[in-house]
C-alpha cells in the first residue's frame, strides 16, 4: 500500500503571519529612511522569499541594501514578530485528521526553519509533523522548488505520492515543477484565480476542506 505524503506551507497556509511580518518589514524600511507603507499595502510579501520583496519595496537589486534590509527585519522578527501570528481556525483539527488518515505531514515553507520550527512549537504542533523544512538565513531554499526538491531527497519521497498544499502562486509553481499534486487554499494571502491559474489541482476555502480534497486526490 502507498504512503502518502502532505507537505504543507506555513505563512497564509497555517498561520497568519500578517501582524509580524507587516510589522517588521514597516520597521526595516523605516530604519532604513523610507516611510512605510500600511500593513494592508504589504499583503502581497506574505508568502514570497522576503529578499524579493524587499528588493521590489526599494527598488533595488543592490545586495548589500538587500541584506542590511533583511538584517534589520529579522532583528525584530526574532525576538517579537515571531509571535505576532495566529493559528487558523482548525487548523489542530485538520492536522490531527490528516494524521489520523494516515499520513506523514511536513512543513514546507520559504521563512528560514529555525523560525518555522519556533513557531511550529510555539502553537504546540510539533506532534503533528514529521518535519519542519525551510530556508537557510543565507537565503538557500528560499525558491518554493528548492526547497521541494530538498525535501524529496531527503525523505527519499515519490511526487506521485506527494501533495503540497499552500495559499500563493509559488506553492503552486514549487509542486508543478517537481509534478507533484496541490491544493491551493484560499483562506490566506492569494486569491483562488492566482491559483488556478498556476495549475492548482483542488481549491480548499476552509482548512476542513483539506482532508476531503486529499481523499478525492488521493483515492
Amino acid at each position: 500500500m502507498l504512503s502518502y505524503t502532505i507537505l504543507f506551507d506555513l505563512d497564509g497556509t497555517l498561520t497568519d503571519p500578517k501582524p509580524g511580518i507587516t510589522g517588521c518589514i514597516q520597521y526595516a524600511l523605516f530604519k532604513l529612511g523610507h516611510k512605510p507603507p500600511d500593513a494592508d499595502d504589504l499583503h502581497w510579501c506574505i508568502g514570497p522569499p522576503l529578499k524579493d520583496s524587499f528588493s521590489l519595496l526599494l527598488k533595488t537589486s543592490d545586495a548589500t541594501v538587500l541584506e542590511q534590509a533583511l538584517s534589520l527585519y529579522r532583528s525584530r522578527f526574532s525576538s517579537i514578530g515571531l509571535f505576532e501570528n495566529s493559528l487558523y481556525p482548525q487548523i489542530p483539527e485538520t492536522l490531527q485528521a490528516i494524521r489520523f488518515a494516515g499520513y506523514k505531514t511536513f512543513v514546507a515553507t520559504s521563512k528560514p526553519h529555525i523560525y518555522a520550527r519556533r513557531i511550529i512549537e510555539h502553537f504546540a504542533l510539533s506532534s503533528l509533523f514529521d518535519g519542519v523544512y525551510g530556508s537557510e538565513l543565507n537565503g538557500t531554499r528560499s525558491v518554493k522548488a528548492d526547497l521541494i526538491h530538498h525535501i524529496l531527497l531527503t525523505e527519499n519521497l515519490s511526487p506521485p505520492t506527494v501533495v503540497m498544499v499552500g495559499d500563493r502562486a509559488h506553492d503552486i509553481i514549487g509542486a508543478k515543477h517537481h509534478q507533484i499534486a496541490s491544493i491551493g487554499v484560499t483562506y490566506g494571502y492569494g486569491t483562488e484565480q492566482e491559483l488556478k491559474a498556476h495549475g492548482a489541482d483542488l481549491i480548499a476555502h476552509s482548512p476542513d476542506d483539506i482532508p476531503r480534497l486529499l481523499e478525492i486526490k488521493l483515492s
